[in-house]
């Protein structure tokens, strides 16, 4: 029983480690995207079309 328990419990840490790796990851992805996407509104000139990369080229 005392093995079971130590085995369980070593894998409830395991995975307790991998989610708080994983949110981590996810709020450092989703706080970079929010900040590229800011770059990008800033970088996007004034009076052009805000939804397409290939307006200048139609």
């Amino acid at each position: 029983m005392l093995a079971f328990l130590n085995s369980f419990l070593s894998y409830l840490l395991l995975m307790a480690v991998i989610v708080v790796v994983a949110g981590a990851a996810t709020f450092i992805g989703i706080t970079m995207r929010k900040k590229k996407n800011q770059t990008e509104l800033a970088a996007q000139p004034a009076g052009g079309d805000a939804g397409s990369e290939y307006a200048e080229e139609k």
